[in-house]
């Protein structure tokens, strides 16, 4: 065989391999995304606090001062916070609070810096100084309160069973007993799984995505962990997953991590119920959550501690 007709069968055998491969990208189910108009669209028509109100909260009159709301969040946060690098916008539902509360104390919702935090760092950049407050789906804690204070909570969560798409075994709490669970070591998994699924066999992995692999591959039957966390995932991997039964367990509630003592819980509090009352929260949940988790009905925004 000569050598040119030796090229032209391989350079068909490569295109055909690649028109196969974009093929299956083509048809390969896709993560939901937020809908980015209607997510701005929404921050520009948030409130903007009077100057007398500003003025009467030393921390917001800071934050007006510095002229930027620093805050502590993170950009992987697929529902909550995600950063889109087509144009450095981060969206979501903790992150469309953040924006709208930089929009209510500087008038622009743009106004604002992220520093990237870890569940580690999170009172370590508060205490420091380094933000002016923190939303990270921030769990409030007796532990931490000793260290910050907390403004909300704004939203709750429970704990949740994930399974592998088509698991028909799995119903819900009550028929994980001599199933395989996962969980995280070194979160609250393994002793809410000790109190409500006291027969199951527990699996701890290090971190989320060993937890969830060992589930999508076959070693676990299931994975309990945060219901917020399991909607990221489902969201980020259609088809792959699914949330077996209902929620339970203790109730986890989300606040703004603020400097210890400060004034800005009233004010961040008074901000918070200004956009439950108004729809805003409501619309927020709805684009950043309801929309992409097929879930229709927003819930009620949890009571603001006084």
């Amino acid at each position: 065989m000569k050598q040119t007709s030796k090229i032209v069968i391989f350079a068909l055998a490569l295109l055909a391999a690649l028109t196969l491969s974009l093929a299956v990208f083509a048809e390969a189910p896709q993560a939901t995304a937020i809908d980015k108009e209607a997510f701005d669209a929404l921050l520009a028509a948030g409130p903007v606090a009077a100057d007398d109100v500003i003025a009467a909260s030393e921390w917001a009159s800071a934050v007006r001062k510095a002229g930027i709301l620093r805050v502590g969040g993170t950009r992987t946060s697929f529902l909550f916070s995600q950063l889109d690098e087509t144009d450095n916008g981060i969206r979501g539902f903790d992150a469309g609070l953040y924006q709208l509360l930089a929009r209510y104390i500087l008038g622009d919702e743009k106004k604002y810096e992220v520093t990237q935090v870890t569940s580690s760092t999170r009172e370590a950049v508060l205490t420091s100084g380094q933000v002016d407050a923190v939303f990270a789906t921030y769990s409030i804690t007796p532990s931490r309160q000793e260290v910050i204070s907390f403004a909300g909570p704004y939203y709750t969560s429970q704990q949740a069973i994930l399974v592998k798409n088509g698991n028909k075994e799995i119903t819900g709490i009550e028929s994980l007993a001599d199933k395989i669970v996962a969980t995280q070591s070194g979160s609250t998994g393994p002793s809410i799984l000790a109190e409500y699924a006291p027969d199951a066999i527990v699996q701890e992995f290090e971190d989320d995505i060993q937890a969830r692999t060992a589930v999508e591959l076959g070693r676990a039957d299931a994975y309990v962990t945060d219901y917020t966390l399991i909607l990221n995932t489902i969201v980020k991997n259609p088809g792959v997953f699914a949330v077996a039964g209902d929620v339970f367990g203790p109730v986890d509630p989300y606040g703004i991590g603020l400097p210890k003592d400060s004034d800005g819980v009233a004010f961040v509090n008074a901000f918070l119920r200004e956009i439950e009352e108004s729809g805003l929260w409501a619309q927020l949940w709805k684009i950043s959550l309801g929309d992409r988790t097929g879930i229709d009905t927003a819930p009620a925004a949890p009571a603001l501690a006084e």
